[in-house]
């Protein structure tokens, strides 16, 4: 039985590859989530104006790995306290958030944030956002796998 989880933090391609590394991540699919247009596109999500965030969705196998890890692997993917961006990209779809699928979900997801935000790792507070997770659009199939299609390790970090 698998499981689904929905990240936000900046460009979909980095997001994406590194949580295909993780061990009992069985796929990973970019895509876009959370704003109010139907069907949007990568142009209509560039605009700023859908409310949509690059998401990537990942199916898991909980007994081969935890939400807590993945949470864990998140949270060193990204600068969370960067308010609707993310190095060079800036935009709400560039936002830092946690779309969670349960109940059990969203309490794991707010007592990490809350962990990491007293922590003392960060000079400014942790911005992500927790909220539940709404309709999930795969992303045209030219961004699937983009990295990996194109032989980078990395986007532009």
């Amino acid at each position: 039985m698998t499981e689904i989880a929905t990240f936000g933090a900046g460009c979909f391609w980095g997001v994406e590859a590194k949580f295909r590394m993780i061990p009992g991540v069985v796929d990973a699919t970019v895509g876009y989530s959370n704003g109010h247009t139907a069907n949007p596109t990568y142009e209509d999500v560039c605009t700023d104006e859908t409310g949509h965030a690059e998401v990537v969705q990942v199916i898991f196998d909980p007994e081969k790995v935890s939400y807590e890890k993945l949470l864990e692997g998140f949270w060193l993917m990204h600068d969370p306290t960067q308010v609707n961006r993310q190095g060079p990209d800036f935009g709400k779809q560039y936002r830092s958030a946690i779309f969670f699928h349960s109940p059990e979900q969203e309490a794991i997801a707010k007592k990490s944030k809350a962990v990491l935000g007293a922590s003392g790792k960060f000079k400014r507070p942790v911005a992500t956002e927790i909220t539940p997770a709404g309709t999930f659009y795969r992303a045209e199939e030219y961004h699937q796998r983009y990295l990996e299609k194109r032989g980078a390790a990395s986007c532009h970090f």
